[in-house]
């Protein structure tokens, strides 16, 4: 039962060959060590047990009908599924181990099979099964701790290039910053009770950061009342500033959808919003242990400027994001002095419809 331990439960092993006195000799010696073996006659028997099972170690017979073992080997090795899957060529000519090679194979046993060389080359693919198993595992686990910050799409992107991404310290990045603040939440506070704010912003938070991932953006913060985000980082593209007032709009739908399931009065809390597109130094602010992926500069304090100058229900742009997202359906209010500014910033307000 050796093999079992390995993995902390029975290793699924696909053995395929054609001649079935081997096929049930390999069978026999894995199963006594508590392997569960999936035997298949031929390369395409063996493709279809791939297709269905979850294989932790495969051994492969080169001469085979249908498709051979080379062949099979290099189809697991193109399928993002099973590529990560050891495989032992099963061979009695040392002449076809360089073709073995060539197709992706772990490791080789010899015909006439040697039981102790079987086992002894099983354990070690098994244990390396084991480590691929955990880092794909640590892997979920951050993938699934990255998804409550950025979309699936911008996830992947930094589990791709980890060392660029998740390092600290940034670099300089033209992005578009949104806040979006509950106008009216102080006045709600004051009358209702403590478990009914956390409630309403538990419904609501969950409902505006989702409309944020819908449209490729990244989650800043929480702050208070106010959610931040940001366009353009780590992943840019060429419709940031467009994408980031879809995105606006769309968080005041889904807030105005979910106030009557809230109890809230018309007009007692609403959204204001603010946009703003510049250079930022984007990445991971603090310690080794503790860090903040976020945008730092001028432009973030202008887009939060904006936002504490809009009324329930307005969505305020920067001339810069109004004319990076192409000109959308927006009114000119001229140029404001916005609070602890010392110039003026032309803003715009935006047509909740497109």
């Amino acid at each position: 039962m050796e093999l079992q331990t390995i993995l902390n439960r029975p290793p699924n092993v696909l053995i395929a060959d054609d001649d079935k006195n081997i096929r049930e000799m390999l069978q026999a010696h894995l199963e006594i060590s508590g392997c569960r073996v999936i035997p298949a006659g031929n390369g395409n028997d063996a493709l279809d047990v791939l297709e269905r099972e979850s294989i932790d170690l495969a051994l492969l017979d080169i001469s085979m009908p249908g498709k051979n073992g080379l062949e099979v080997c290099r189809a697991m090795r193109a399928d993002n599924r099973t590529r990560l899957i050891p495989v032992m060529i099963v061979t009695a000519h040392d002449s076809e181990r360089l073709q073995a090679i060539d197709a992706g194979a772990d490791e080789f046993l010899g015909k006439p099979v040697d039981s102790v060389m079987l086992l002894t080359r099983a354990r070690s693919l098994l244990r390396l099964r084991r480590l691929h198993l955990d880092l794909q595992e640590r892997n979920e686990l951050l993938a699934r701790a990255l998804h409550r910050y950025v979309s699936r799409d911008v996830a992947e992107t930094i589990l791709a290039e980890p060392d660029r991404y998740l390092r600290l310290g940034g670099e300089s990045r033209r992005v578009t910053v949104l806040f979006a603040d509950i106008k009216g939440f102080v006045r709600f506070t004051e009358s209702h009770s403590s478990a009914e704010v956390v409630g309403m912003l538990n419904r609501i938070f969950p409902l505006l950061t989702s409309v944020i991932f819908e449209h490729g953006g990244t989650f800043d913060k929480f702050i208070g009342d106010a959610v931040m985000a940001f366009f353009g980082a780590p992943v840019a593209q060429a419709d940031d500033a467009r994408r980031a007032i879809e995105a606006a709009r769309g968080m005041q739908r889904a807030f105005t959808k979910c106030a009557p399931a809230l109890a809230l009065h018309p007009g007692e809390i609403a959204l204001g919003i603010g946009l703003h597109t510049g250079e930022v130094i984007v990445g991971n602010i603090g310690s080794d242990k503790v860090m903040d992926f976020t945008v730092v500069g001028d432009a973030v304090n202008i887009a939060q400027r904006l936002q504490e100058e809009a009324w329930p229900g307005q969505i305020l742009l920067s001339q810069a994001t109004y004319e990076a997202a192409g000109m959308p359906p927006a009114h000119p209010l001229g140029d404001r002095h916005l609070s602890g500014r010392s110039g003026r910033v032309a803003v715009f307000s935006l047509d909740l419809e497109p």
